[in-house]
């Protein structure tokens, strides 16, 4: 069993920038961010391999956001820049225990979930 603990979510104005982190109890392989606004299902934001070497993005975020992650201390990390209103969400992480070649986008292939964190982007 593995827990994840999200942290950094916030308030910012448009053009802001957030930083949310992610430790996990356990050894994970990948480990991934997904997002939900309000009346919308739960998106794919971004996602890493273990070691970094892969990496995955929404069209919606790329070239905004980054992934990153120090396997050492088990945390993931989703540096957010240029944010904008429509990326007001409720931010989860997730970490899928099985190997793959590219991180997982589909969320039914993470075996774990954290609480969630609220990202607000006020226009």
């Amino acid at each position: 069993q593995v827990q994840l603990v999200e942290s950094g979510g916030g308030l910012v104005q448009a053009g802001g920038s957030l930083r949310l982190s992610c430790v996990a109890s356990g050894r994970t392989f990948s480990m991934g961010w997904f997002r939900q606004a309000p009346g919308r299902e739960r998106e794919f934001v971004a996602a890493i391999r273990r070691s970094g070497t892969v990496t995955s993005y929404a069209d919606s975020v790329k070239g905004r956001f980054t992934i990153s992650r120090d396997d050492a201390e088990n945390t993931v990390f989703l540096q957010m820049n240029s944010l904008k209103p429509e990326d007001t969400a409720v931010y989860y992480c997730a970490a899928d225990t099985s190997i793959r070649t590219i991180p997982a986008r589909v969320s039914a292939l993470y075996n774990y979930w954290g609480q969630g964190t609220q990202v607000t982007v006020s226009s």
